[in-house]
């Protein structure tokens, strides 16, 4: 699909470039995504678009000092969830700080592209860890 496509699909608040699918990281999504660097000087900032249904795996940004990171949602509808907590529905302009060493995912709700500004926050030792795909099941109970 091209991107002048999935920017009227994803509504006004698609102002920052799509990015190419996102092929690098294909591994760790269930669906298809793109991705867009905003920045790679002082702090990585990243235009995270999801098509319907797509969401990443559970994962970790993992530091030893700082570090996690902040979503800023610009489009669409999706969800976030941390490990051990309920789901959290996610519209345009809504905010998640995701602390360091917490096990999450994110991504799109089934019938709606999502788009979210993704900020890594500067930290020492930090890596992200990959982990299981969100359970198909528990994701096809999310309204």
């Amino acid at each position: 699909m091209d991107t002048e496509t999935i920017k009227k699909k994803l509504g006004p608040g698609a102002v920052f470039d799509i990015g190419e699918e996102n092929t690098a990281f294909a591994e760790f999504f269930d669906g298809k995504s793109y991705l867009s660097m905003l920045s790679s000087h002082q702090v990585g900032i990243a235009n995270v678009t999801f098509e319907p249904g797509c969401r990443n795996h559970w994962h970790i940004h993992k530091a030893t000092e700082g570090g996690g990171q902040i979503l800023l949602v610009t489009a669409g509808r999706g969800w976030y969830q941390e490990w051990g907590k309920e789901a959290r529905k996610l519209c345009a302009g809504d905010t998640v700080n995701i602390p360091p060493n917490v096990k999450h995912w994110h991504g799109a709700a089934k019938d709606s592209w999502f788009q979210h500004i993704a900020i890594e926050v500067p930290a020492e030792g930090a890596v992200n860890e990959w982990m299981e795909a969100v359970d198909r099941d528990d994701y096809d109970k999310l309204k």
